[in-house]
């Protein structure tokens, strides 16, 4: 029997990196493989850190995604866009499980702030 992905994709904006560090950190506690993927501290903030993160789960390379901005709002709505992500902004864990449960979830937005 195959092992089932446990590889998750992270990114932010510039404002959730900070953020994104410390749930890289938590879920590696965890048993999680993260792929972090930016961008960098100091970045500009004009990437687009969505497209990466939905394209990986797209593809299967990653199970699961989380992305950060400063609300969770602006990249969830941005991360829909891709072919095959159902994404949430969530800010508390309840509303994560059942978007998981009951709508098939593959990532999670959430603010930084």
């Amino acid at each position: 029997m195959a092992s089932e992905n446990r590889t998750i994709v992270l990114s932010s904006d510039h404002v959730g990196v900070d953020m994104r560090r410390l749930v890289a950190a938590w879920l590696v506690e965890h048993g999680w493989e993260v792929r972090d993927i930016g961008p960098q501290a100091g970045a500009d903030g004009l990437s687009d850190p969505w497209r990466g993160g939905g394209r990986l789960v797209q593809s299967g390379a990653c199970r699961f995604g989380i992305i950060i901005c400063g609300t969770g709002v602006g990249i969830s709505l941005a991360a829909n866009k891709v072919r095959g992500i159902r994404c949430v902004v969530c800010s508390e864990p309840y509303s994560a499980q059942l978007a998981r449960r009951h709508n098939d979830a593959n990532m999670l937005a959430f603010g930084a702030a």
